[in-house]
């Protein structure tokens, strides 16, 4: 055991998770790159859990924190930032929303916890939709709506939570029906549990789901379900923190891919937007946003250091079009990772868009989760030279992978044969 990971051991909660047998620390980055303490290099495929979203050590965000920081770092929402202006400008134009009012806050959690409140409130209702399988967070609230067992400490909540089906599609009663009658299926469900309560507040829902393995629902199921939340007033939240930014490829949002019926009453964002900086935020229509009745104010969100970064992060992945980067390598790196599956007996699916792709990963000859080959992945993928990710809401047996959105055709490559390599380790 290192010194550190004794001294964090000494210090930190039991249940404050940490990868690998050998914990490791990473000191720098570089592109799609980190090195450890000991010098040596990883190519890395979870870039902070989806955050590092453009590079590491990007030279434009590291110049825009670094003048920032030399001008002014805090000053709080009690005073005009232009920054914060700029970019809420910004997001609100690319949100979809009509007459949007941005709200910044330091996290995703926090994010999703404003979403509540405004929902809640906007409703007068405390009665919350979510799926199964989700994940929105890790504060009480947060945690109260989340539908995956591995996250979900407590069953203490200030919501009453009501699960519906259609979050995961190669699971579950409905995984033997095809796209448009597993739809159909899944709104019925929602339908049958509308007449059974009282008006939810809202349904908050993720288009791919993050820490639940990256499962999502064929094309189009939100946006049946929405025409069935309008007719009852249900708002609909769309929960964008792992999905947002041109990460699936096909969509700068994940809501676009069940936008027929119109965009999301509330959106939540975080993660890569500050390319490690700590931003979250929500967006929604006016009237929506208006709706609190008391003073509100945020200390951190919005601060003019991270609004100097989420501008400079977003102006790179625009004027470089990584949205279509990831399309196109990510499409590249999602065929090679299904070709390797084909050969092995531990993999159960290949799945996902752009540059969010999940490893399912079951006991041979079986559909039984395989957390421990899992596991050994991870780690045999470390020592090849490859971080990666993992999750699923099935005894966490999915190898997540979402590297940086500049990441090139070389570098899926290479990670594709270590993973193959890691693959073969445990087969």
């Amino acid at each position: 055991m290192s010194s550190l990971h004794h001294r964090h051991l000494a210090v930190s909660p039991d249940w404050l998770a940490l990868y690998y047998k050998r914990p490791l620390e990473i000191t720098h980055g570089e592109g799609r790159h980190v090195w450890d303490a000991d010098g040596r290099r990883y190519l890395d495929f979870f870039g902070g859990i989806l955050t590092t979203m453009t590079a590491h050590a990007l030279p434009e965000v590291t110049k825009a924190v670094s003048e920032q920081a030399g001008r002014i770092i805090h000053s709080s929402t009690l005073y005009l930032n232009r920054q914060m202006v700029e970019l809420a400008e910004r997001v609100a134009t690319l949100s979809g929303i009509p007459d949007a009012r941005v709200f910044f806050t330091t996290s995703g959690t926090e994010a999703n916890d404003t979403a509540l409140l405004l929902a809640t409130t906007y409703r007068g209702s405390n009665q919350v939709l979510a799926m199964r399988n989700s994940y929105h967070g890790r504060s009480f609230s947060a945690v109260g709506i989340t539908g995956n067992n591995a996250w979900s400490p407590t069953s203490l909540s200030p919501l009453q939570t009501l699960y519906v089906h259609g979050g995961v599609r190669t699971r579950g009663p409905y995984e033997h029906l095809g796209d448009a009658e597993f739809i159909k299926a899944c709104v019925a469900d929602l339908e049958d549990l509308l007449g059974h309560t009282r008006a939810p507040a809202a349904l908050i829902a993720e288009p791919i789901q993050g820490v639940g393995g990256f499962t999502s629902p064929p094309d189009g199921l939100y946006a049946a379900f929405r025409r069935v939340l309008d007719r009852h007033g249900v708002l609909w939240i769309s929960d964008e923190v792992q999905t947002g930014w041109g990460r699936t490829g096909e969509h700068f949002w994940g809501w676009q891919a069940h936008g027929e019926n119109g965009p999301p009453d509330i959106l939540t964002f975080a993660k890569g937007i500050g390319n490690g900086m700590s931003i979250g935020g929500v967006v929604a229509r006016a009237e929506v946003m208006n709706c609190l009745d008391a003073n509100s104010i945020s200390t951190f969100g919005g601060s003019p250091v991270t609004m100097a970064a989420g501008l400079a992060n977003l102006s790179y992945l625009l004027e470089h079009d990584l949205q279509g980067n990831a399309r196109r390598v990510g499409g590249l790196l999602i065929e090679r990772l299904r070709a390797i599956g084909a050969g092995s007996s531990c993999v159960r699916e290949v799945r996902g868009r752009g540059l969010m792709i999940g490893i399912e990963l079951v006991r041979p000859g079986t559909d039984e989760a395989n957390p421990e080959a899992a596991a050994a992945v991870l780690e045999a993928a470390r020592e090849g030279g490859l971080l990666i990710g993992k999750g699923g809401g099935h005894n966490t047996s999915v190898l997540r992978i979402a590297p940086p959105l500049s990441l090139t055709i070389p570098e899926a490559e290479e990670g594709a044969e270590i993973l193959a390599e890691a693959l073969r380790s445990v087969d």
